[in-house]
């Protein structure tokens, strides 16, 4: 017998990116003898997430709305870098159109950064990207609720 997760759980992207991001702060600074080795790559994989997340409640803020479960390979509600990016382009609207054309256009956001690092050995992520990552995400993160 199979087990079926039936819990639902709800969405809270500002909340969920402020969380991503403090956690990286314990993690990056790590990069010292004594800690571990992956600490700051796993860290550059969270900068990324809290910079999703963050992209994604401005979009929410701007008025966009998540498609029809139909249509996921077509959300950017649902995408992650840099394919996001590509999908906010092609669909931003609203308020705050403009600051999401902008950083879909941003060739420099979450550069080097996709969701497939999270299996990746640590020596593959380097660490000016991570630095690079940090500030981005901050940024995001910084920018949601304008």
């Amino acid at each position: 017998m199979g087990f079926v997760n039936v819990m639902a759980y709800g969405k809270d992207l500002a909340g969920s990116a402020r969380r991503h991001l403090a956690a990286t702060d314990l993690l990056h600074e790590r990069n010292r003898p004594g800690h571990r080795a992956g600490d700051s790559a796993v860290a550059g994989y969270l900068f990324g997430l809290a910079g999703e997340l963050a992209l994604k409640e401005i979009m929410r803020e701007s008025g966009m709305r998540e498609l029809d479960s139909t249509r996921r390979q077509d959300d950017p509600f649902y995408a992650h870098f840099p394919d996001i990016k590509i999908l906010v382009k092609d669909s931003a609207t609203g308020r705050r159109h403009g600051d999401l054309i902008r950083y879909a256009g941003n060739d420099r956001l979450f550069q080097f950064w996709n969701i497939s690092m999270r299996y990746a050995p640590t020596n593959d992520i380097d660490p000016r990207w991570t630095g690079l990552w940090k500030t981005q995400a901050e940024t995001l993160v910084q920018d949601m609720g304008l």
